[in-house]
């Protein structure tokens, strides 16, 4: 039995890599499709968002069976419970990657943004996501930890594109409408950020057995 155990454990370690990586598409597509004006990546920004819809459901039912055949104790328990709380993170991610990339359909043709960090912002979530996935799979607990003090770096950069966007209005009052359209990508950028955060910590107790919300009851 426990062969078959950790056969499907090995096998949810699989698809939550194949999550990710669709997480990542996501938000390299929508963001290209911002910073090239491709309508393109807009759409397949779409379809990686359908993708990791369709990859959560297939993880929930892997999921169910572990915990209803295999009966895990213990660790186990922890890895596969973390495991559902992790997709439903990656699921939003993939929902916010959708609404960056609608976003970008009404702003085509103005490149202001070159002026803000919104590229080096949407880099600093992407890497977040794939780290804090891999963590989960190599069970790396410093890895996790590394994920949420990133977190602090994309806070940052969200605080600077704000600060870039009140300057770009203040130079021309007409692109008003368009920076509160680039102010909102940067907050799901940031919103993305913290899902990943999120990970992280499920991550860290599936390896410790203390999830964050418990440490500040103490």
């Amino acid at each position: 039995m426990r062969i078959v155990f950790e056969e499907m454990l090995e096998h949810l370690n699989v698809e939550l890599i194949k999550m990710g990586a669709l997480c990542e598409d996501a938000i390299t597509c929508a963001v290209k499709a911002l910073l090239d004006g491709n309508s393109e990546m807009a759409e397949k920004a779409y379809a990686a968002e359908k993708a990791i819809d369709d990859k959560e459901r297939e993880i929930e039912a892997l999921c169910m069976k572990l915990l209803l055949r295999q009966q895990p104790v213990a660790k186990d328990l922890r890895t596969v419970s973390s495991a559902l709380k992790m997709i439903s993170d990656m699921e939003r991610i993939g929902d916010q990657a959708s609404d960056i990339a609608e976003i970008t359909k009404f702003i085509s043709g103005d490149n202001s943004f070159g002026k803000t960090h919104i590229k080096d912002m949407a880099e600093a979530a992407v890497k977040m996501v794939t780290d804090s996935v891999n963590s989960f799979v190599k069970s790396d607990l410093n890895a996790a930890k590394c994920v949420i003090i990133e977190d602090d770096t994309v806070d940052e950069l969200f605080i600077k594109v704000k600060d870039e966007l009140i300057a770009l209005i203040a130079e021309d009052p007409k692109k008003g409408e368009y920076c509160i359209d680039i102010m909102m990508i940067a907050k799901y950028l940031e919103r993305i950020g913290d899902h990943a955060t999120n990970i992280a910590e499920w991550v860290e107790y599936s390896i410790t057995g203390t999830h964050k919300n418990e440490k500040r009851n103490d």
